[in-house]
């Protein structure tokens, strides 16, 4: 399957690991590559010697394209940016922040600026300071997330865009593959999904209980990190409600917020960690392998492809 995406990053599926912290290390990114897809590494919380080993451990594992996702207000940006020119990276991924320091040190190396919207202003904005490509968002992904449903975003972004858009948010097999491209997306990000596979990270009992969950069990709330941030219904997000129904300051809302997320995914904490995941778990079922998962992604996709087809020729 091929698309401008396909073609823009060098890899053989319109497919991208969502970045997550704590979760998409080495290991995951080099499988969704080796795959056909497009992994992207989370160093958001790494240290600059952290991303380089990082990187050069993707690099050992996998011959083929990757990205590194990074906050673009991380006060370290100059020096992670140092690192990733002087290890040819291929591709940079990032949401929060003002992205053009990245663009104008990146494009100058030839590497693809592939930013996250939640929004079709921001999408916009990212479009015309340079980027690549852009990820856009619906409010059914897990993480940091906007207001606006994929499926009304998606096609927002593409009639509006000339560099090409990419669906993420309650997408994990091949319908939503189908649903994004007719949508005027030219691939799709998924993150939720790769979580439940055998090459993340993340402890088996997690991943047990994401399946177990449906698409009712994520709750978005305003003071993860002091963002909106759709997590997992647990304890965690359970206090966070009531520290925002009492008011409590913003500074003890951010500290309950530190560690929590490698609390759930690093640890194993399902009831004190914070399980960011997206309402697409309702239709996670099992653990499969990356390339597995990709492959069955691709094949279901070309199997509804041609249903479709035989339906509009009656």
């Amino acid at each position: 399957m091929k698309t401008r995406l396909t073609d823009l990053l060098g890899i053989e599926h319109p497919i991208v690991q969502g970045a997550m912290t704590w979760v998409s290390f080495p290991p995951l990114v080099a499988a969704v590559s080796n795959a056909g897809g497009l992994g992207i590494l989370g160093a958001a919380f790494m240290s600059v010697e952290e991303l380089r080993d990082s990187i050069r451990e993707v690099r050992r594992l996998t011959p083929k394209p990757y990205g590194v996702n990074f906050a673009a207000d991380n006060p370290l940006i100059d020096e992670l940016l140092d690192v990733i020119t002087d290890e040819q990276v291929p591709v940079v991924s990032y949401g929060i922040g003002n992205p053009r320091k990245i663009i104008e040190r990146t494009r100058r190396h030839g590497i693809i600026n592939l930013p996250t919207a939640g929004s079709l202003r921001h999408a916009v904005r990212a479009e015309r300071d340079g980027a690549d490509a852009v990820i856009v968002q619906g409010t059914e992904a897990g993480g940091h997330t906007g207001f606006v449903s994929t499926v009304v975003l998606t096609p927002l972004a593409a009639g509006s865009l000339k560099v090409p858009v990419v669906a993420a948010g309650g997408i994990t097999d091949g319908r939503g593959l189908v649903a994004a491209l007719a949508l005027g997306a030219e691939g799709v990000s998924m993150g939720t999904r790769f979580i439940v596979t055998r090459e993340s990270p993340v402890p088996r009992h997690v991943k047990e209980l994401i399946i177990a969950k449906s698409e009712e069990d994520t709750v978005v709330t305003d003071n993860f990190t002091g963002v909106r941030c759709r997590v997992i219904r647990n304890e965690f997000a359970e206090n966070l409600i009531k520290m925002a129904e009492n008011e409590a300051p913003p500074w003890e809302i951010l500290k309950a917020g530190v560690g929590k997320i490698r609390a759930a995914y690093v640890d194993g904490d399902i009831k004190g960690g914070s399980m960011a995941c997206g309402q697409a778990c309702g239709l996670v079922n099992n653990i499969p392998t990356c390339r597995e998962l990709i492959d069955e992604i691709i094949q279901q996709a070309g199997e509804r492809l041609r249903e479709i087809q035989a339906k509009a020729a009656r």
